[in-house]
């Protein structure tokens, strides 16, 4: 009886060891700081790591550093393009690199705020993932007619789409919002506005274009759902529950005004090639990037389904390397070799991305790097683990 009392303690003892030992790995930044931990002890190599850091800040992104300019620059080839919300000068190239929740590496300015273009398009499908858990929306293959009734989805084509196809971007919408045509966003390189804007439509799940207005649809739809402007949404729902800063914004076109209940609320954008989308910080992003490296917990606190992140990172039929507005590295025409296919990603113009890797514990912000250098340099970060 002693000697089966010795090994039930022995046992216990180990089951208490490993849950000491996998809640120390499950590090939570509390507001306003953030524990370091030595590279060698965060189980990385020094040498290595640097080298990824010194690869990020040698590859700036080459566009101007006032992004009004970078991006008339960058959207010239748009028809009727114009910037119809705000815009900011941008820093210099900034980085953080976080294992097991700690901080292991930063570079740059990580508490600048700056636009951070389509990473808002992963801040926006988890908007709609929220909806979800919350029954606000009761599935993602539901009609949108169904919710939003004012004449946005209505018609032969725009009847038909489901907030999935709007998610990964694969609806085919088409119409007007805030001025802007679907079909002059980012149009083919082949032939002129009278053959862009009577295209034949693809049928909605089919076929993956990338398109702003689309997605400042979703934004619009998201609005009328829940009740409320979605930066506020977002800041009740997540940013403060991680322990975000004040200092982050979520902006709209000028005119992009609606009226829900009486009030008269601002629609904001997924995006900001015509200016708006969420102007935010490094370590802000870092933050949220932690929130999905736990799928969905923060200390012991569930702000988002482990169903929805599994459903969000489900590569599309059409498009296998994205899924509800994240990027995935699977094998397709945007895989990066020699990285892990698990891996998921957001990723905005200029070069900004937020990394996420669940099986490493893995989390790499990188600012403004030169977006055809980001899978060499996760090369790199992944060449310093030990």
């Amino acid at each position: 009886m002693n000697h089966m009392k010795t090994i039930q303690r022995s046992v216990l003892m180990l089951c208490l060891g490993l849950t000491g030992i996998l809640s120390a790995q499950n590090y939570f930044p509390g507001r306003g700081d953030w524990e370091q931990k030595d590279v060698k002890e965060a189980g990385m190599k020094p040498a290595a790591l640097e080298d990824a850091v010194s690869f990020a800040t040698a590859n700036e992104y080459g566009g101007s550093r006032d992004l009004r300019i970078a991006i008339l620059k960058g959207f010239e080839r748009e028809p009727f393009h114009e910037i119809l919300g705000p815009t900011k000068k941008r820093g210099g190239p900034a980085g953080m690199i976080l294992k097991n929740g700690y901080l292991v590496k930063q570079w740059g300015d990580t508490e600048r705020v700056d636009m951070t273009f389509s990473v808002t398009k992963s801040f926006l499908s988890t908007i709609a993932g929220l909806a979800v858990d919350q029954g606000l929306i009761a599935k993602t293959s539901d009609k949108v007619s169904r919710y939003i009734w004012d004449g946005t989805f209505e018609g032969e084509h725009n009847s038909k789409i489901q907030w999935n196809q709007l998610l990964q971007q694969n609806s085919d919408w088409s119409g007007q919002l805030w001025g802007l045509y679907d079909w002059a966003d980012r149009p083919p390189m082949e032939g002129g506005i009278d053959e862009w804007k009577n295209r034949s439509l693809n049928e909605p799940g089919t076929v993956m274009e990338y398109n702003d207005v689309r997605v400042n649809v979703l934004a619009y739809a998201l609005t009328h759902v829940w009740r409320q402007p979605l930066p506020a949404v977002l800041k009740e729902e997540i940013m403060d529950p991680i322990g975000a800063s004040s200092s982050w914004r979520w902006f709209g076109y000028d005119h992009a005004w609606t009226e829900i209940d009486g009030y008269k609320m601002k629609s904001v954008t997924g995006g900001g090639h015509s200016g708006a989308g969420i102007f935010i910080s490094t370590k802000d992003m870092a933050r949220f990037g932690l929130l999905f490296m736990n799928n969905g917990e923060w200390n012991g606190e569930r702000l988002i389904s482990e169903e929805w992140i599994q459903e969000a990172v489900t590569p599309s039929a059409p498009e296998p390397n994205y899924g509800h507005m994240w990027w995935l590295n699977k094998p397709g025409d945007r895989q990066w070799e020699g990285i892990p296919e698990h891996i998921f990603y957001a990723a905005g113009f200029g070069g900004n991305f937020i990394v996420i890797d669940q099986e490493q514990k893995l989390v790499v912000i990188t600012r403004w790097l030169e977006p055809s250098k980001i899978g060499e340099f996760m090369k790199r970060v992944y060449a310093s683990l030990d």
